[in-house]
């Protein structure tokens, strides 16, 4: 079969660049001077500066933020964290990294988010944090519970790594209250470091203590350690120091944020306009109002063909995500969850990139109408015969 696809509507996702990335990685190459330094300090000031908060602790991944979180909210062995199964595994990961266990729970069938009514059905007596997730760039409020979660020990730990730049209310994620916040700035985030992931802190404690954990649990930084023929370890740590490099690539993609907000939010508005004519089709509304989207997801049946037919035919659609209270390796929590099962059945994404152009945009949606057409007469052929 001919593929009439247009380049940028073959791939689901992709970084976009503002053309300063490349010299602002060089002038650290030049500087020989590539781990933690003050490149690395710059974008966390640049980061707490745009966020307005105190202080933001830069690291390796989205999935270090996450486990380091973790880690200062002395969550561990024998703890539960209640989380949704609608996310991208590495959140998963992170609970079990600490020794804790998930307990999934489900999601709200329109914004595929939890809400904190699912969250407090869920607590239990081992409960020790809840990690909601914000799916698609949507901000999630737990202000209802916050005070009534921390009054019973359980942390409230933001997995904002699709919400950098999202609003909940008047203030940015990450501003907002929870006891902390992790973002992601991998290849396909909206702000991209090549690869990185910052924690937000509520406490100056809580961000000495991720700075300990970062560097392996080393007292002093590297400009202190040196000038004295020793150092001191003074507890557990990890390798998770965001390189002069990757930080270097950030603070050039935060110098032009404001046009990836404009550009995203545009892109994802006019997706909308596109689809609403189109029957069988429910677009995952994300709030483009307050959020910047990371996603363009619609929810069709059946799923599956749909899917195949577009990639047979060239668009770069994916699927965020399989649930993972159903995967293997998560099996000895797994629950019944219908509401996330049938969203993991139903939920298509749409390629959504800065370098999407109207005209891709109207390709897509012309693909899918005829794609839907396609399997529904191929089932009911199928149902015939």
């Amino acid at each position: 079969m001919m593929n009439s696809s247009r380049p940028d509507a073959r791939r689901n996702a992709g970084p976009y660049l503002y053309g300063r990335e490349a010299s602002a990685v060089a002038q650290v190459l030049e500087s020989g001077q590539y781990g933690h330094t003050g490149v690395t300090e710059e974008f966390e000031r640049r980061i707490a500066a745009f966020l307005g908060v105190d202080d933001a602790v830069a690291v390796t991944s989205g999935t270090a933020a996450l486990h380091t979180a973790l880690l200062v909210a002395g969550v561990g062995p024998g703890d539960e964290v209640i989380v949704p199964s609608m996310t991208f595994c590495a959140t998963v990961q992170a609970i079990l990294a600490v020794g804790a266990t998930p307990r999934f729970i489900e999601i709200n069938p329109v914004t595929l988010c939890v809400d904190h009514q699912l969250v407090l059905e869920a607590v239990t007596a081992d409960t020790a944090a809840v990690i909601p997730v914000l799916f698609g760039g949507r901000a999630v409020n737990l202000g209802p519970i916050h005070c009534e979660l921390e009054e019973r020990g359980i942390a409230v730990i933001e997995d904002a790594a699709h919400a950098f730049g999202s609003y909940d209310g008047t203030r940015h994620v990450g501003a907002t209250g929870a006891t902390l916040t992790c973002f992601s700035f991998g290849p396909i985030k909206n702000l991209t470091c090549g690869q990185g992931g910052v924690v937000i802190p509520r406490t100056s404690e809580q961000a000495d203590m991720i700075r300990r954990l970062r560097l392996l649990g080393v007292t002093q930084s590297q400009t202190e350690r040196a000038t004295t023929t020793t150092y001191q370890v003074d507890s557990f740590g990890l390798r998770y120091q965001l390189s002069a490099i990757n930080a270097a690539i950030g603070l050039a993609q935060l110098d032009h944020f404001d046009s990836t907000v404009e550009t995203r939010r545009r892109l994802w508005c006019i997706y909308r306009d596109a689809l609403g004519p189109l029957e069988g089709v429910t677009l995952v509304d994300v709030g483009p109002q307050t959020a910047v989207p990371h996603l363009c997801q619609v929810r069709v049946h059946p799923r599956d063909q749909v899917f195949q037919e577009m990639r047979s035919q060239g668009i770069g659609v994916g699927v965020h995500y399989p649930p993972n209270h159903l995967q293997p390796a998560f099996a000895p929590w797994r629950r019944a969850l219908p509401v996330t099962e049938k969203a993991g059945q139903e939920v298509l994404s749409l390629p959504f990139h800065q370098h999407l152009t109207e005209d891709d945009i109207a390709h897509v949606v012309a693909v899918l109408g005829r794609a839907i057409e396609t399997v529904r007469a191929e089932r009911h052929i199928g149902r015939l015969a």
